[in-house]
C-alpha cells in the first residue's frame, strides 16, 4: 500500500518520522456533502529513509498491505465475530432473549478488549513499518 506523507524530522541516518494523513470512508468531497466537521488528522510513524528525504518534504511511503489487512481484520472482525458467537451460543443453550443479548454484548466487549491490547502490543513493537520510496 502506498500513501503520501510529510517528513516531520530525521530520527537517525536511516529513519525519519513521517506524518501520514488518516484516510476516511467519506472521500473528503466536502462540496458534495452536508459536512461532517471532521478535519484531516494525521498519524505519526517511523519510516525507513533510504532516499535521504529531509524534513518538510512530501514523500511516497509504502507499507505492507498484507499486514495492514490483517490488522483491519483483527480490529473489526474479532469483536463482531465474538458478538455473533456469544449470541448464537446463548441461543442454542438458553431460550431467554435477555441472556442472548447479554452474552452477545459480553462477547463484543471481549473483542474490543482484545483489539485494544493487540493495538498496544503492536505499537510497542514499532507498529506498521513504512519505507520512503521516492519524493512526491
Amino acid at each position: 500500500m502506498t500513501q503520501i506523507a510529510t517528513v516531520e524530522r530525521i530520527l537517525d541516518a536511516d529513519h525519519a518520522e513521517i506524518s501520514v494523513p488518516r484516510k476516511s470512508a467519506c472521500g473528503h468531497d466536502c462540496e458534495e456533502c452536508a459536512g461532517c466537521g471532521v478535519t484531516g488528522t494525521a498519524v505519526k510513524a517511523r519510516a525507513e529513509n533510504p532516499i535521504g528525504a529531509r524534513p518538510g518534504q512530501k514523500v511516497v511511503v509504502e507499507s505492507s498491505t498484507q499486514k495492514m489487512l490483517g490488522i483491519v481484520a483483527l480490529v473489526y472482525a474479532i469483536p463482531v465475530a465474538l458478538f455473533l458467537i456469544g449470541y448464537l451460543a446463548a441461543f442454542a443453550l438458553s431460550g431467554s432473549v435477555g441472556v442472548q443479548y447479554a452474552t452477545a454484548v459480553i462477547g463484543f466487549v471481549l473483542g474490543i478488549i482484545f483489539a485494544i491490547r493487540y493495538d498496544r502490543r503492536l505499537r510497542a513493537q514499532g507498529g506498521l513499518s513504512f519505507t520512503i520510496v521516492r519524493l512526491f
